[in-house]
């Protein structure tokens, strides 16, 4: 069938195929077994851009139409590719989508590839393979293999994905669970959060708690609950986290605030450390001027320049001039020159002083150190 511009069907239309230039308007169900193709029609100023209007469920084995597609229903087909706007007002089914501009509907999807050059709105979910978009992505959950996005995307409830990688910013909501993210620059999690390994130019927010691989963060890390990470984490400005704090190592260019900090190796910090039950790691190195407020327990702790430290519990302890601790326990401890030590200091091997120290009391050497 062919309709050269202007073609009203007053109600449902079954064709093997369907061409046609201009609009086109089925004011029923539109069912074709083969392929629907409609371009561009007329000239100067009887130009009619190509667009097709169903007012029921439309199905075909391929859609292409230069500008427009809007089905009040359902709309399935094997490749869908529109150069403009795309719009369903049910659920959509295909093994590929491809618009130039926009796709939006108000029910499910469920696609093989979604490629859109503008923005994607999907208000239900999502079961797709990979999400392609340009600009921005608003999905209603679901299951996203892929998702690649120049700008922003959001899922307003729980999202099951392998990776995300977009420009600019990223908010989840629900329980989200998944691999890898990258983000330019904010990422935001309106609940709990499973992942691999998380990239962030900007700041990350976990509204709920946050459980992965790896974190690495150039501005801000924000949790209301616990985060915990079987790998590194790396930040360059602040960590705060409403439970305990767990890495394998841990690095942090600012402060760290957390109900405990754990690592299995290093935690470097260039601020402070504020903690209820205090920092256990293998070795502990507080840069200068650097704080911690609660005890820390380590095999090593080097202590920075005018850095401050409360107890300090470990093998081997050094405190770098200027320095100030309340309590030293230690096995072997280093204390360089101008140092102050408000409390007790307690070893069990090798205590070495240099001058101008301050000792509030006699430092002891024990057989054993308390716990």
């Amino acid at each position: 069938m062919h309709c050269r511009g202007g073609c009203v069907f007053e109600s449902s239309l079954e064709a093997q195929n369907l061409e046609g230039e201009g609009n086109i308007f089925v004011k029923g169900d539109l069912t074709v077994k083969e392929g629907v193709e409609i371009g561009d029609g007329g000239f100067g100023v009887f130009h009619e851009r190509a667009a097709l209007h169903v007012e029921g469920r439309m199905t075909a084995r391929t859609v292409d139409v230069d500008n427009e597609v809007i089905v009040g229903k359902d709309l399935e087909a094997e490749s869908i590719e529109v150069g403009g706007r795309l719009e369903t007002r049910g659920n959509t089914k295909a093994k590929s989508i491809d618009v130039g501009g926009s796709f939006s509907t108000i029910g499910q999807v469920d696609a093989e590839t979604i490629d859109v050059g503008g923005a994607v709105t999907v208000e239900s979910t999502v079961k797709v393979g990979k999400i392609d978009v340009g600009g921005s992505a608003k999905v209603g959950g679901g299951r996203a293999d892929e998702v690649d996005v120049g700008g922003s995307f959001e899922s307003k409830d729980s999202l099951e994905f392998s990776s995300i990688d977009v420009g600019g910013s990223v908010r989840l909501a629900g329980k989200s669970v998944g691999g890898d993210i990258d983000v330019g620059g904010v990422c935001k999690i309106d609940g709990d959060l499973q992942f691999g390994k998380i990239d962030v130019g900007g700041i990350v927010e976990i509204s709920g708690s946050g459980r992965g691989n790896s974190l690495e963060v150039g501005g801000k890390v924000w949790a209301g609950g616990a985060l915990q990470l079987s790998g590194s984490l790396e930040v360059g400005g602040r960590v705060d986290v409403g439970g305990d704090l767990g890495a394998y190592d841990v690095e942090v260019g600012g402060s760290i605030k957390a109900k405990s900090v754990t690592a299995t190796t290093k935690i470097e910090i260039g601020g402070s450390i504020m903690s209820d039950e205090g920092v256990n790691a293998s070795v502990v190195e507080i840069g200068r001027r650097g704080e911690v407020v609660g005890p820390l327990h380590a095999d090593e702790v080097i202590i920075g320049e005018r850095a401050r430290v409360e107890d300090v519990y470990a093998k081997t302890i050094i405190m770098e001039e200027r320095a100030s601790a309340r309590n030293l326990y230690g096995e072997t401890i280093r204390v360089e020159e101008r140092c102050q030590i408000s409390g007790e200091v307690q070893y069990t091997r090798d205590l070495r002083a240099e001058g101008d120290v301050e000792f509030a009391k006699q430092p002891q050497k024990v057989d054993k150190l308390p716990t």
